[in-house]
């Protein structure tokens, strides 16, 4: 409140007050009533002003008041639709941010249908590549398929077609495979003349059949060629020889990693690639069909199991024996075989032991970075029937004595074997093989005798051993060179015999009274029979040259040096793979020292060949 409004309240008051008093005191009163016209004094005028003044205040109070009330009803009011609008603002916030969320969400939406579209179109374009891959790729396998579909069974043809050649410096009349234990020595005269064949024989056919059940997958393998001979069998004319059985087995194999093969396969001896899996076998690159001195192997029939954990392999066979005799001074009171029988589908002219037991191989391999490392071992056993009851031999060998006391006598043999095979470079892998032990001759490239005799007539196993080294380059992707060198041994192994027929005698393998006299003295050939006899006649004249005389000549050691290489011209995997092999060898075969010497022969030998394989 303002100092005039207190003041002009303050005069109103006092007003008032006197007002009230005056009325109080009543004027006498008069029978006429005489009204006289009131001067205002000073003081009234004042009071008036003031009172006037007041209610003009009380005015301008009263109308403060009803705008404060009307301000006050508009603040309520203003108050009610802030609050209103704070409330519809918050609905439209809510609203906004559900909007928000919304098209976010449908952003998001969107982007996701924009993401497939693209992916979409990307599938679209991938599935049109697909399309017209499958297609390209339908009609190439119907046009050049790779595999042919019968059933279940899927069947890989595999093969190649060869024409080779071999020149020898000694004349072996052998075809591209080298009887390295038959080299002659320079009494022979074969050992005069050379030789030079030429051979598709080595030529290969054969088929892959797989059949996948989902448990186990099944497998199928035959593989031949025509290295083998017939009882007709010639060059003369139609150069008729057999289709040979190279391999031919079966196989099961699980999920789990065990292998079980059955049928004509390589040995476990034979190194491999990988694990001890069937058609991984790791051969000389040679063009030579029987391979390298030094390296250990067979095929013949056998059963292999094997499992598979990680990079290892462990594995077990049994298999096809046979034996390998040699022996000086031998006993005649025992026998270990007989000749084939035709009734039984044996070669008539060969001839076969009469096996106790299979031979019985295990190895295990380890597959790394670093390369493949393998070792094994192998049993052999080796039965004879003897008559200790003999007591002589005549001049035409009748035996005199008699059978009574025949026995039947076993003797076990085996050994070791390890291979590695690592890479020295990025172009060069390196390999190693030994084996060693007794009566493992026939694994041996040159198939040295497995056993020999007792002055008794039982059997004696001969040690043995076998090495090779390899280096094998591979310069570029078209050109592969080699080279290797390798070993193959055979032990003195005889015995004085003290009583019987050879009393007296070293009897057995390799004596050292053996006469090597006649080694290198060069003989002449067979006469030929009157007329025209020999024509046809195998081994009579003119196909009998000289043999040495008064020459034993037991092998104590066969070594070969070899180098070639193999030149791919042309490899594709829809029309296969021409090539061209030059291969260099030098032989020596050294005699165990007898009376006159211990001879030697030697033969240099060039190979070349020239194989189609069919992709």
């Amino acid at each position: 409140m303002t100092k005039q409004l207190r003041a002009a309240v303050a005069a109103m008051l006092v007003l008032s007050t006197v007002s009230m008093q005056a009325q109080t005191a009543s004027p006498p009163r008069s029978a006429k009533k005489v009204v006289k016209k009131k001067t205002e004094t000073p003081l009234e005028r004042t009071l008036r002003e003031l009172r006037e003044q007041m209610q003009a205040q009380q005015a301008q109070i009263d109308e403060l008041k009803r705008q404060l009330a009307d301000r006050d009803a508009k603040l309520t009011t203003a108050t009610q639709d802030a609050q209103a609008a704070n409330a519809s603002a918050a609905a439209a916030s809510s609203q906004a941010q559900s909007a928000l969320t919304a098209i976010q969400s449908n952003h998001e939406e969107m982007q996701t249908l924009s993401s497939s579209v693209s992916d979409l179109k990307v599938s679209n374009t991938g599935l049109a590549q697909t399309i017209s891959d499958t297609k390209r790729d339908l009609t190439a396998s119907m046009e050049s398929p790779t595999t042919i579909h019968y059933k279940g069974v899927t069947i890989v043809p595999v093969g190649f077609f060869a024409f080779e050649t071999v020149w020898r410096s000694r004349a072996m009349n052998s075809d591209v495979n080298t009887p390295f234990n038959a080299t002659p020595y320079e009494g022979a005269g074969q050992a005069h003349v050379s030789e030079l064949n030429f051979s598709g024989r080595q030529s290969r056919i054969g088929a892959l059949f797989e059949g996948n059940t989902g448990p186990f997958k099944l497998s199928g393998y035959v593989e031949a060629d025509f290295l083998s001979a017939g009882a007709t069998s010639n060059e003369n004319q139609s150069n008729s020889y057999t289709l040979r059985q190279r391999q031919i087995w079966g196989q099961a194999a699980t999920k789990s990693g065990f292998i079980l093969t059955g049928g004509q396969m390589w040995s476990l001896v034979t190194e491999t690639k990988r694990s001890t899996d069937n058609r991984t076998e790791n051969l000389p690159m040679t063009v030579d069909a029987q391979y390298h001195v030094g390296f250990s192997w067979t095929r013949q029939p056998a059963i292999r199991f094997q499992q598979k954990i990680g990079g290892f392999t462990a594995a077990a066979s049994l298999e096809q024996p046979e034996y390998i005799f040699s022996a000086t001074n031998s006993p005649a009171n025992f026998f270990i075989g007989n000749a084939g029988a035709g009734g039984g589908l044996y070669n008539l002219t060969a001839n076969y032991s009469s096996n106790v037991a299979p031979d019985v191989i295990v190895k295990g391999t380890y597959d790394s970075k670093y390369g493949h490392f393998e070792a094994g071992g192998i049993g052999r056993w080796f039965r004879d029937r003897y008559y200790p009851g003999v007591t002589a031999v005549s001049s035409t060998g009748a035996l005199t004595g008699t059978a009574a006391g025949a026995v039947n006598d076993t003797k076990t043999g085996g050994g070791f074997f390890a291979n590695l095979r690592m890479p020295a470079t990025k172009y060069l892998d390196v390999g190693v093989h030994m084996m060693t032990g007794t009566g493992v001759g026939r694994y041996g490239t040159s198939t040295l005798p497995d056993v020999t005799v007792h002055p008794d007539g039982t059997l004696a196993p001969i040690k043995s051993q076998q090495g090779l080294i390899s280096l094998e380059g591979h310069p570029t992707p078209k050109l592969d060179v080699f080279g290797y060198a390798g070993a193959e041994y055979a032990q003195r192994t005889t015995y004085l015999a003290t009583s019987g027929p050879q009393a007296g005698k070293l009897v057995g393998y390799a004596p050292v009274t053996g006469v090597n006299t006649g080694c290198n003295t060069e003989t002449l050939p067979s006469a030929p029979g009157s007329g025209l006899g020999s024509i046809g006649v195998a081994g009579n004249p003119p196909y009998s040259p000289g043999n040495p005389a008064n020459c034993l000549g037991a092998t104590r050691v066969v070594i070969e040096y070899t180098g070639g290489f193999t030149y791919r011209i042309y490899n594709n995997p829809r029309y296969g793979r021409l090539q061209y092999q030059v291969q260099y060898s030098y032989l020596t075969r050294d005699a165990w020292t007898g009376v006159g010497g211990a001879p030697k022969a030697t033969n240099n030998m060039v190979f070349t060949g020239m194989r189609y394989y069919i992709p």
